[in-house]
């Protein structure tokens, strides 16, 4: 790969993106990363807040839209960034995460990595901060499929921890513009097809348990269900 591009979507994330994108620039800098063009872009979707200027002041390139659809704006902050890049004719690699998540420092090492090995597309995993009364009771429910020896071929896809090829998303037509579940379709899209697709629980990335998220039926609906306390058993 010669480019490598971070695409974040962000609503009203100005509190939350700065730890973001102080993550991505630490992946950046990993010993472990190839030389390559690293682009940070994060898609500012009808945000009333300064979430776009907390992304410039960070360095990164600024998409703005007002779609309120997570599909939408991860597809608009991919398509500048290819556009940016020279893909297809530049080889490029394409990671998203999210604006209230911290990738660790070998997130894209660990991708690029794989992309190496041949691999199209990588989906990883997400944990919540250790200190979170969420964490155990996620766990448990989260980790229910994996083995109790061997690599986890687990069943989960976030956004927040997704990379692919660029050739490879612009096969089978890219992020959907679903409102929810736009990363599950790309990755069903993609295994369909027939692309070499790995999900692996080698490089998670750090989410936040809040519960109040900025997509109906998203990971934080997930959290909030698991917080609610369970209906007493009647006589």
């Amino acid at each position: 790969m010669q480019a490598v591009a971070v695409v974040i979507p962000a609503c009203d994330e100005e509190a939350l993106l700065p730890a973001a994108l102080r993550a991505v620039r630490t992946a950046g800098a990993h010993p472990g990363l190839p030389p390559v063009r690293l682009l940070t872009v994060v898609v500012a979707d009808s945000c009333g807040d300064r979430t776009a200027r907390r992304a410039r002041e960070a360095g990164a390139a600024v998409v703005t839209v007002s779609c309120r659809n997570p599909g939408r704006a991860r597809a608009a902050g991919v398509a500048h960034a290819l556009h940016e890049l020279g893909a297809p004719a530049v080889p490029a690699w394409i990671a998203t995460t999210d604006a209230d998540s911290e990738v660790p420092p070998n997130w894209l090492a660990h991708q690029l990595a794989r992309a190496a090995q041949g691999w199209e597309a990588v989906v990883g995993t997400v944990s919540l901060p250790p200190a979170s009364p969420l964490t155990p009771l996620h766990q448990v429910g989260y980790e229910s499929s994996r083995p109790s020896q061997g690599a986890w071929d687990h069943p989960h896809v976030h956004g927040a921890n997704l990379g692919v090829t660029a050739d490879a998303y612009v096969a089978v037509g890219g992020f959907p513009p679903l409102g929810v579940g736009e990363d599950h379709a790309l990755v069903t899209a993609l295994r369909k097809a027939g692309h070499r697709v790995l999900a692996t629980d080698a490089c998670p990335v750090l989410t936040s348990a809040r519960l109040k998220g900025r997509a109906g039926g998203g990971f934080a609906d997930h959290l909030t269900r698991l917080a609610a306390p369970e209906e007493a058993p009647t006589c």
